[in-house]
């Protein structure tokens, strides 16, 4: 990524956001550089984490995907962000990690986040993996 004033362009975090994104999700995203924005309130949203996100996190260097989304998963159990935790379940598969993986990490996160948090993200886990 190049840089100005120690910053990475904007130009390059949505590049690398959206290199990032289809590896994670391949197949739910057109080619190009899509305008995400839908004309309601809040558009920018998925914008901004196609560059904060997606561009300037999961693209960096020093841990795996697979590891990325180990710690994501745990994260979000441990926000209670069940909607974006269904995401995450099925890019930790695209990433390697199996459904026992997943349960083991849920079942980790009841000693630390609490087990009300632990059974709502195993049921958007189930949710998230189903056909």
């Amino acid at each position: 990524m190049s840089e100005k004033n120690g910053v990475a362009e904007t130009a390059d975090l949505r590049a690398a956001g959206w290199k990032a994104m289809r590896a994670l999700m391949p197949g739910v995203f057109p080619e190009g550089d899509v305008d995400l924005r839908d004309g309601r309130l809040g558009e920018d949203l998925v914008d901004i984490g196609l560059t904060s996100v997606f561009g300037a996190l999961w693209s960096r260097e020093g841990l795996a995907p697979r590891d990325r989304s180990l710690v994501t998963i745990a994260l979000l159990i441990a926000l209670g962000a069940e909607t974006e935790l269904k995401t995450h379940v099925r890019i930790g598969i695209t990433n390697g990690l199996t459904q026992d993986e997943i349960a083991e990490v849920i079942y980790h996160s009841a000693g630390y986040a609490g087990f009300p948090r632990a059974v709502a993200a195993r049921t958007a886990a189930r949710e998230a993996l189903e056909p």
